[in-house]
């Protein structure tokens, strides 16, 4: 049984900063490709940064592109999202999500993740 555990969020102010955590348990966590993905409220959930289990390479929407930053622990089997200059737009419930067939931009779609993470919600005040 595979389980994502995400942990991280809250509450901030515009400009602020805060890191996701998601820590992957049941299965080797290095043979899964990685994502973030967020769905704000009476919005659809969207696609925010993917890293991939080949190369550790990562890809951004554009709207974090420079503020976002992924990244994976094989070791401690956990994803982390840094997130800085948080923008009231950010507000959303944050999931992270794990693969095992995705590859290239096929990591970016939610029909291509196995597994989810709980969800953990990010208010950015204005």
């Amino acid at each position: 049984q595979v389980q994502l555990v995400q942990s991280g969020g809250g509450l901030v102010q515009t400009g602020g900063s805060l890191r996701l955590s998601c820590v992957v348990s049941g299965r080797t966590f290095s043979s899964y490709n990685m994502a973030w993905f967020r769905q704000a409220p009476g919005k659809e959930r969207e696609f925010v940064a993917t890293t991939r289990r080949s190369n550790g390479s990562t890809t951004y929407t554009d709207s974090v592109k420079g503020r976002f930053t992924i990244s994976r622990d094989n070791a401690e089997n956990t994803m982390y999202l840094q997130m800085n200059s948080l923008k009231p737009e950010d507000t959303a419930i944050y999931y992270c999500a794990a693969s095992y067939v995705c590859s290239g931009d096929e990591c970016t779609y939610i029909g291509s993740m196995n597994y989810w993470g709980q969800g953990t919600q990010v208010i950015v005040s204005s």
